[in-house]
């Protein structure tokens, strides 16, 4: 047996390409006093590991050069020396992209596959489901009959955002690239609108869609998209920042042309990262746990095969290529 390991072999300026990426062999770890080993199932990919990828300031720990890139998986312990976790557990740890880790425990999450599916555990009711919860509920701070505008809308933490508002009794309008993605975001999800930003006439169709304004907008792109829908936020309206992926790969795209509006209408934008708010994870993961094993939260997964195949599935992502959260499917 040999663990298969993709490291980051250079740092990108600009957009990713799979050259900054180097597929190696390891041997699988041994679990020491205290420790277990983990099998990995599934591997995320998230639009946060271009920034782990440059040499930056930023709210965590950059992505070190020939060392496995980092990332969360869900998997099952194969071999334990610790008393907590049992062989045959499953668990969500950040072992990072391999197929085989070693934890002692810290940070893992446990996952019960008879509760809700084991990939899930990486998204609706992982961090991308617990990120749309904190940044509706504890940034947008949403009520019944309000407008809520979510860009990104067919992805991991889109989705959930505009699912949510409705379970509030909201108005959840998506924004996303593609009629397949809206005609989804509509008809699965439930959204009242979606907006296709490629079909171009993005603020008439906000104009269209929103008759009452937009009270919350929960931004996940930044760019042209965000200065578009500041032309239609209501008085004491809330930007909750979540991400901003249409310049992750070219920062000149993130300028804020529109300024004016958060004075006129007192909008309170406020950046957030999900991370500085783990006195909520419990509440969040309970609620959306229990909505997906109801079949009141639903999801989609775009799922690539093979560890080998990871660097292309996140150069796709960044580029809005994946439908839904994704995966990279190792066992």
């Amino acid at each position: 047996m040999k663990n298969q390991q993709i490291l980051l072999a250079a740092r990108p300026t600009g957009a990713v390409e799979e050259r900054h990426f180097k597929l190696v062999e390891a041997e699988v770890p041994r679990a020491k006093d205290g420790e277990f080993v983990l099998r990995a199932h599934y591997l995320s990919l998230d639009p946060y590991m271009r920034g782990r990828m440059d040499d930056a300031k930023s709210y965590a720990p950059k992505a070190e050069l020939n060392e496995v890139m980092v990332g969360a998986v869900v998997g099952e312990v194969i071999e334990s020396r610790n008393d907590k976790f049992q062989v045959g557990d499953f668990v969500q740890a950040r072992s990072g992209w391999q197929e085989y880790g070693v934890s002692d425990g810290s940070g893992v999450r446990r996952a019960d596959p008879k509760f809700v599916p084991l990939s899930a555990y990486l998204g609706a009711v992982g961090m991308p489901g617990v990120t749309a919860w904190v940044g509706l509920n504890e940034h947008g701070k949403p009520k019944a009959g309000e407008t809520v505008v979510v860009s990104a809308a067919s992805g991991a933490v889109g989705s959930a955002v505009g699912q949510l508002a409705k379970l509030k009794g909201c108005r959840a309008v998506g924004i996303a690239g593609g009629k397949a993605k809206c005609d989804y975001v509509v008809n699965e999800l439930g959204f009242d609108a979606c907006i296709d930003y490629k079909a171009g006439g993005l603020n008439a169709a906000l104009k269209a869609a929103c008759p009452k304004g937009v009270d919350i907008y929960f931004d996940n792109v930044g760019g042209n998209v965000l200065n578009t829908v500041l032309d239609h936020m209501n008085a004491f309206s809330r930007v909750p920042l979540c991400g901003q992926i249409s310049g992750y790969n070219d920062v000149s795209k993130l300028v804020i042309s529109n300024m004016r509006s958060f004075l006129v209408n007192r909008i309170a934008l406020r950046g957030f990262i999900v991370s500085d708010h783990m006195d909520l994870w419990r509440p969040a993961l309970a609620e959306l746990s229990q909505l997906v094993h109801d079949g009141k939260l639903k999801y989609r997964e775009s799922v690539v095969q093979g560890l080998e195949n990871a660097p292309k599935a996140l150069i796709g992502l960044l580029r809005g290529e994946n439908f839904g959260k994704q995966l990279v499917k190792l066992v």
